[in-house]
């Protein structure tokens, strides 16, 4: 347990530490706090001993550790009202009715980002974690056909198929076939439901079975397999690289720029069922030591997602959760 004034020179360190990247020392909280500077010594170095503070080589102050940070959003972080510039920036892109949900997002990112001078993103839902509501099929030559896919969260998807000499009656009862069974099954379970479900049947309705059959299961595997997603907007990808812990280490700007970009990172900030806001400090974050990220779902009607902020451990907390509940709010209204 902290005492009082523990508290108050931790909760004084971090805030100054993220306006300013400068260890702070007892001289400076004594002034504040109105104790004696070997007052505030002893206090730091039992929130150093509790693993709170750190020492720097280069200074005599103190800086936020990871659990320090951890410690401060948990437990003394206050909620920070939306200054007016800030409410007012991010209102005029709610208010524009005009605006599909995608734009929306993507300029409330942009808002965002240029605000706190973080990298923001935003992630539509894998469309493999989409269920099957439909199948169709649209003849384009006696020979070809282009397959749609269509799913629950309306995402949809196409391929053009070559069925040489295969009767459209056939076609039509093997799609019929897969609406009436596979319907409402994720989209990464399907071919196993056609395997399972569809080839031990198919051969009593459909005359050219054996050439339908393979035709789908490739349809639906290449969905699966080689799906890319176009559902994936980051924003001021290179304001993380512009903060000072990482200006002077060009191996530590390559390792979080390549994170930023990895499938791993992205689907690690997705893969929360948790619909509340979250904070990943440091190493939390999957990206680096000095790295935080706060995110949060949303949803609205059949669009759902993930939003998030990523900035240095530093980060303004209060701030950006303040602005990341606002925004989510405004996406789900």
């Amino acid at each position: 347990m902290l005492t009082t004034r523990q508290e108050e020179i931790l909760k004084l360190i971090v805030d100054r530490y993220i306006k300013d990247p400068i260890p702070v020392g007892s001289k400076l909280l004594s002034k504040e706090l109105k104790c004696s500077s070997a007052t505030i010594r002893n206090d730091m170095a039992a929130l150093e001993d509790k693993g709170l503070l750190e020492k720097t080589h280069t200074s005599s102050g103190r800086v936020p550790s990871e659990a320090g940070y951890r410690y401060y959003v948990d437990n003394l972080m206050q909620p920070k009202e939306m200054n007016a510039e800030d409410m007012n920036k991010l209102q005029i892109v709610f208010r524009n009715k005009q605006l599909a949900l995608t734009d929306v997002i993507s300029k409330s990112l942009q808002v965002i980002s240029d605000m706190t001078n973080y990298t923001t993103i935003a992630l539509g839902t894998s469309a493999k974690d989409n269920l099957l509501k439909q199948i169709e099929v649209v003849p384009m030559s006696e020979s070809s056909m282009i397959v749609i896919i269509i799913t629950d969260k309306g995402h949809v998807e196409h391929k053009n198929i070559n069925l040489e000499g295969v009767d459209s009656k056939d076609i039509k009862e093997t799609v019929n076939l897969i609406n009436n069974l596979i319907v409402n099954t994720p989209i990464s379970e399907v071919n196993k439901k056609l395997e399972f479900e569809i080839k031990p049947i198919i051969g009593k309705y459909v005359v050219q079975h054996k050439k339908l059959y393979e035709a789908f299961y490739n349809v639906f595997n290449d969905f699966t397999t080689n799906e890319v997603r176009d559902d994936i907007n980051i924003v001021g990808r290179n304001k993380i690289l512009e903060q000072p812990e990482f200006t002077t280490d060009i191996d530590r700007i390559k390792d979080v720029y390549n994170k930023l970009e990895s499938p791993e990172f992205l689907h690690k900030i997705e893969e929360d069922n948790d619909n509340n806001i979250k904070v990943y400090i440091g190493d939390e974050s999957g990206i680096e030591k000095d790295v935080s990220v706060i995110k949060t779902k949303f949803k609205r009607g059949n669009e759902e997602g993930t939003i998030a902020i990523v900035g240095p451990k530093r980060m303004d907390y209060d701030r950006v959760l303040t602005m990341l509940e606002y925004m989510k709010e405004n996406i789900e209204r």
